[in-house]
Parts: C-alpha cells; structure tokens; sequence
C-alpha cells in the first residue's frame, strides 16, 4: 500500500509562500493513500489558474486541461476507464465561473469523481480580479469602486442540481480537510468539495483571519444529520454559507456508470478491443 509520501513527485510548487493551495496538495496526497489508492491508480485533472498547476505536482496520473475545462475532461477519462480514481480540482473562477455549465451537469449526472474547488473568492494567476465568489462591495483592479455584483452560492446551486455529496473545509485545517476528501474518495457518485483556500497576494480581506473568524463548523452541531436534504440547506442558507464539514450526503442514488445497461466494469486498457473479421463484415454492411 502506498504512502502519502509516494504521491509526492519532484515537482515544486510555484505557489506563492502561504498559499493555501499547498495544503490542498497535501490534504489530496494523504488522503488517496489513506484510502488504499496507488499512484497508478489515481488521476488528477485540473482546469486554469493557480490552483490548476495541481495536477502536476502529485504523483500520479495528470492532465492539465483548459479554463473551465477540468469536468468534462475527468468525466470522460471515469467513463473510459472506471477502474480509476479520478480527482477533477480547480478555482471558484474556473469551476464557478466559466465552468459553471459543466459543473451543474456534473453534479446532476453524478458520475463518480471527486471535484476539489479552492476557492479564494478572487481571479489569483491573472493578478487579482472579480471572481462569482467575490463579495459586494470587494475592490480589485476589475471593480475599483467595489463589486456592485451578488456572491454566487455554489453549496445551495449543488443542493438544487441534486448532488449526492457535498462538503466544504478550510485549507488550514488539514485534518479536516485530508477526511473530508477521503470521504469523497469512497462516495459511490459526485463528490463535490469546496475549499476556503485564502489567496495572500491579492485577496486582503479573505485573509486566514477573516475565514478563522466567519467559518462554522458542524462539529458544533452533534446533532446534524448530512442525510437530510432540507437540513442541509437551511444550514447552508442560516450560515450564509460559511460553514464547513460533511454538509450534505445521499448514499442512495446510484453513480451514472452503473445505470448504464451493457458498460463494462473493466476500463477500455483491460478490454479486448480487436474486431473479429464477421463483427467487422457487419459493421461494413451497415454503409452498404
């Protein structure tokens, strides 16, 4: 079995120091190998932007897609081969933004991937612009007489669009953090979870502080049930989304893969793929 170690590559980041990016990598390090997983075994996908340099820097299979990009792509490489793990991660910007269209269809085809946002509620690589996560108000080089925009709510659009599983943590609590992606790891469906990573650069009022002061965990809460749907939400609506933990998980909905009738549980690598010469004579009598 592997270690946390093994997933490490020789690849350093080029986040800025304090970032909290590199806990994420940690956090997705520890967890696939709490979780049994080997780096062949596993796949990171990511889309633009700071955040989107992750999958270069864990040792296992990676893609770096495009702006927005990051679902489709892991959708596609789950259904090819279902025999891996697949990690898809990005921004608030490139997961809430651009990529807001993919990322609803993922969370109601619930296919089984995991999809790791970290969210610093501002464009970070492009030198500190308006993201959806942006508050009113928030002034950057994109709003300087302050954001006359409303904040997405990404938890209360997954809630409506019927996913299966939903978290958020902050990336200076990697005990939580490192838990709460393995718990998406095993989740048979859409694992979608929302990161509060604070970007020290260009984000002066999202600050460790700011997140430390506003957040609500659930562990405040023995009492809270992920199951039910309506709780779940009212929590998020009475937090104004500041919460964090397990926040919502139904385990009874199927993953997209296992409804489809005839697919095949062995990814297309370990499947014979070679025509026989009559499978290839009927194929031809179709254009006839």
């Amino acid at each position: 079995m592997a270690t946390f170690k093994e997933f490490r590559n020789n690849v350093k980041p080029n986040w800025c120091p304090g970032c909290g990016d590199f806990s994420v990598q940690a956090a997705i390090q520890r967890a696939a190998a709490n979780v049994g997983l080997e780096p062949e075994g596993l796949a990171v996908i990511s889309g633009i932007g700071c955040s989107g340099r992750i999958s270069g820097y864990v040792n296992a299979y990676g893609l770096h897609g495009i702006h927005g990009r990051a679902l489709p792509i892991a959708q596609g490489v789950k259904l090819a081969n279902r025999e891996l793990t697949v990690i898809a991660s990005g921004g608030d910007g490139d997961g809430f933004a651009i990529g807001m269209g993919h990322t609803v269809h993922a969370i109601r085809r619930n296919i089984d991937l995991t999809y790791i946002v970290m969210d610093n509620q501002i464009y970070g690589l492009t030198k500190g612009q308006t993201s959806p996560r942006s508050a009113e108000g928030f002034k950057t080089k994109s709003t300087p007489e302050g954001s006359i925009e409303s904040t997405l709510s990404p938890l209360e659009i997954a809630m409506s669009a019927g996913a299966t599983f939903i978290a958020q943590s902050f990336s200076s609590d990697l005990k939580q953090l490192t838990a709460l992606i393995e718990a998406g790891l095993n989740h048979k469906g859409f694992s979608l979870i929302n990161v509060f990573s604070p970007c020290v650069t260009f984000n002066k009022v999202n600050t460790y502080d700011w997140f430390k002061e506003n957040i609500v965990n659930l562990e405040q809460f023995p009492d809270y049930d992920p199951s039910n749907r309506i709780a779940a939400m009212n929590k998020i609506m009475e937090t104004n989304g500041m919460l964090t933990g397990l926040i919502y998980q139904n385990k009874q909905r199927q993953a997209y893969e296992s409804m489809i009738s005839g697919f095949k549980p062995e990814g297309l690598a370990n499947q014979e793929l070679s025509l026989s010469q009559d499978q290839f004579d009927k194929l031809l009598t179709e254009f006839k």
